[in-house]
């Protein structure tokens, strides 16, 4: 657990600190915000607490803006309750009031380490996995895990790398289909400043900020070919090239990738790189669907239940024998992501002492059994969800969401913005003057600050 903490929080600094670090956390300290953002620049952090008398709403725009993350927790004396309540409003994620209490400290500490959700498990076909992940954690070689999507591949990885020799260490987990090709590169090796528009200062990729722990390539299948050859060298040789840097650096890093593909049919599409997958693929992990694991539909039902109706502040009510037997005859084609989902729902639905068929039947009505399954389905349910939320808007208006969102993804880089949207940096130039004219912000070159003109 990595700690930033900001500010002098009104004198109880050395106070937090001991706390944190009897914790378990590496604890870093910065005056203000912008040292605080030369640190994350810098080392990364998986917590920040900031003294509330910082400008909080600065502090969580810029960290948004620069892509990087790192949850906000306010800091301040017992009895700015209005000072509580404008650090949330800000974008804090909790607040903490001071002097600093260890056991509340703790349990910040601990639900960042954790992310939210039990490894809970039954059936043979998964305990098999589970099994083999324990036994290959100690070592140092690359893992593949694989399986469709929703069935627990990142919390397999997080497993491991609690199981394994790194585990005091930090984990990083990069997800290569969330992010756009051309920003990709500059996510995973980090760059120079200076070295493309936007480039406001060094930034350490997620290679430099995973030394001495585990990085996560989640769904790595996504990645471009060409990106891939220095992800190769970087794996083979453990340096990496910040993008416009000129001298390699070292890294230290357990490296396990995860794809909801068979690779072995991406290399032979020429998609992905054979020599890649030997690296990656030393052990392979494969999680079997949740339809194939039938003892753990009823235990993951059971705890999904009781997580939400803590959650929700409902009291626990018992699943009735047809809810069980409907969530046994599913097919469950988004596997347990869709299994919790359905769960949440059934908790904030049901009347009566039991937690009924109704409460656990899709929203129209519709049996979960009886719901379509496979590729073709879940691919129709997408298109349907996307559909649904474009309905009764104008093509003009989502072109303008596009073009300000990827905008903004890129930290107000037109040319960057341009070559992800697939269009000429003059069409988005007059765009963004036609946006500017009708007194839309537009996010500014380098900052991501919403200005008055492109």
């Amino acid at each position: 657990m990595r700690l930033l903490i900001i500010g002098t929080l009104k004198g109880q600094l050395s106070a937090a600190t001991k706390i944190a670090i009897d914790r378990g956390a590496s604890v870093t300290h910065a005056v203000d915000n912008e040292q605080g953002l030369k640190v994350l620049r810098a080392r990364g952090a998986d917590l920040i607490m900031a003294d509330v008398t910082l400008d909080i709403r600065d502090l969580v725009t810029r960290i948004a803006d620069e892509r990087m993350h790192a949850p906000v927790v306010a800091c301040g004396v017992e009895t700015d309750a209005r000072a509580a309540v404008n650090a949330i409003h800000a974008g804090a994620k909790e607040y903490i009031p001071l002097p600093p209490d260890p056991e509340l400290i703790a349990a910040v500490l601990a639900a960042v380490a954790d992310d939210g959700r039990d490894f809970i498990f039954r059936d043979e076909a998964m305990a098999r996995v589970v099994r083999l992940a324990a036994q290959v954690a100690g070592s140092e070689a690359s893992i593949l895990i694989t399986g469709e999507s929703g069935t627990g591949k990142e919390m397999l990885a997080r497993f491991v790398h609690v199981k394994s020799q790194r585990a005091k260490k930090v984990f990083v987990s990069v997800n290569c289909a969330a992010i756009p090709e051309n920003l990709l590169e500059s996510e995973l090796f980090g760059h120079e400043k200076g070295a493309f528009t936007g480039a406001i200062a060094r930034r350490i990729g997620k290679f430099e900020e995973a030394s001495g722990g585990t990085l996560l390539l989640d769904e790595i299948s996504e990645m471009d070919v060409r990106l891939q050859a220095k992800l190769l060298r970087a794996i083979q040789e453990r340096v990496i090239d910040r993008v416009g840097g000129t001298r390699p650096v070292p890294v230290d890093i357990r490296i396990i990738a995860t794809s909801n593909r068979n690779l072995a049919e991406e290399v032979r599409a020429g998609r992905f790189r054979e020599d890649l997958l030997y690296r990656l693929n030393v052990v392979n992990l494969q999680i079997p669907p949740l339809r194939e694991r039938p003892q753990d539909v009823l235990e993951l039902a059971g705890h999904f239940v009781r997580h939400y109706s803590e959650v929700n502040g409902v009291a626990v009510k018992p699943l009735s024998q047809e809810a069980k037997r409907e969530l046994l005859r599913n097919r469950w084609p988004g596997n347990v992501r869709e299994m919790e989902n359905t769960l949440h729902r059934a908790v904030l639905l049901a009347s009566g002492d039991e937690i009924g068929v109704d409460a656990i039947r899709l929203p129209d009505g519709t049996s979960l059994s009886a719901a379509p399954s496979g590729p073709v389905a879940h691919a129709q349910q997408v298109s349907d969800q996307l559909a649904a939320s474009l309905v009764g808007r104008t093509v003009a208006d989502v072109e303008r969401e596009l073009i300000l969102s990827t905008l903004k993804h890129c930290l107000g880089n037109r040319t960057h913005a341009a070559n992800v949207l697939g269009i000429s940096i003059r069409t988005l130039r007059n765009k963004l003057n036609e946006y500017s004219a009708e007194g839309i912000a537009i996010p500014a070159p380098a900052s991501g600050i919403a200005a008055g003109a492109a």
